[in-house]
C-alpha cells in the first residue's frame, strides 16, 4: 500500500508542477529561476550528506549521482539565468559582461 500511496503523491506533484509552471508569465521565469537554483544548492548540500553516509555503497554510490545531477542543475539553471538576463542589457554597454 506505500507504494500506491507514494507513486499517488508523485503523479499529483507533476501534474500540479505542470499546471503552475503552465500558467507562469514569461516576465517571472528568470526570477523563480534564481529562486530554483537556490533551493538546488541545497539540494546539493543534501547530496553530499547523503553521499557522506557510511551506510551501504549503493547509497553512497547513488548520494554521489545526486550530487552530480544537482550540480549540473546548478550550472545549467545560472548559465540559462545569465542568457536570459543578458537579452535585458543594453546592446551599446561596454561593460563588464
Amino acid at each position: 500500500m506505500e507504494a500506491v500511496f507514494l507513486s499517488f503523491i508523485l503523479m499529483l506533484s507533476i501534474f500540479l508542477g505542470f499546471e503552475l509552471i503552465s500558467k507562469v508569465p514569461a516576465t517571472l521565469h528568470t526570477p523563480l529561476m534564481s529562486g530554483a537554483n537556490a533551493i538546488s544548492g541545497i539540494t546539493i548540500l543534501g547530496a553530499l550528506v547523503a553521499a557522506g553516509q557510511q551506510h551501504a555503497a549503493m547509497a553512497s554510490w547513488l548520494g554521489a549521482a545526486s550530487v552530480m545531477f544537482a550540480t549540473i542543475n546548478v550550472v545549467g539553471g545560472y548559465l540559462v539565468t545569465d542568457r536570459m538576463l543578458g537579452m535585458f542589457r543594453k546592446k551599446g554597454s561596454g561593460g563588464a559582461a
